[in-house]
């Protein structure tokens, strides 16, 4: 797993922990420009921009903050309990779609919630046994990226 033998596998921690930092609350220039973190993104959003679907015919912005929520808590639930009970992927992009502020608000703080959960397990579990954990902790990241980028494109369509 490991070529270099001064690498430790807290290293691969505190990078993880530097990439997500970045994703979601604070932007260090690997990545991302300054001010596009999701929480940043996320709280210039109004619920009725929250209700808009993605590109006009994919799930609302609410939905696509829901979906990255969800996804954390999976990774949490799941890393060391691979039986645990299938979920239901689908449910969030079915019913997620005109929320109230009251909804909007709600789904932010899950998210904040979630990302909050997912520090914390990283920082106190035992993560790095196979090349599979390395790469699905890190796959994180790129699955927050990649619906931060589509709310901060949808968002370039709202706000033209």
């Amino acid at each position: 797993m490991n070529r270099n033998p001064d690498f430790k596998p807290e290293q691969y921690t505190d990078a993880l922990l530097v990439l997500l930092d970045e994703a979601f609350d604070e932007v260090h220039g690997f990545f991302l420009d300054p001010h596009d973190d999701l929480f940043e993104t996320l709280a210039g959003i109004n619920a009725a921009e929250a209700s808009i679907p993605v590109g006009g015919k994919c799930a609302t912005l609410a939905a696509q903050v829901k979906h990255v929520a969800f996804y954390l808590d999976m990774y949490v639930k799941t890393f060391h309990n691979p039986n645990a009970p299938k979920m239901d992927w689908g449910e969030i992009w079915r019913s997620v779609n005109l929320v109230t502020p009251a909804e909007w608000q709600s789904i932010q703080d899950e998210i904040h919630t979630s990302y909050t959960r997912l520090r914390d397990f990283i920082k106190t579990s035992p993560l790095w046994q196979s090349h599979t954990d390395i790469a699905d902790a890190f796959a994180v990241v790129a699955h927050t990226a990649y619906h931060l980028g589509e709310i901060r494109q949808a968002l370039c369509t709202l706000r033209p």
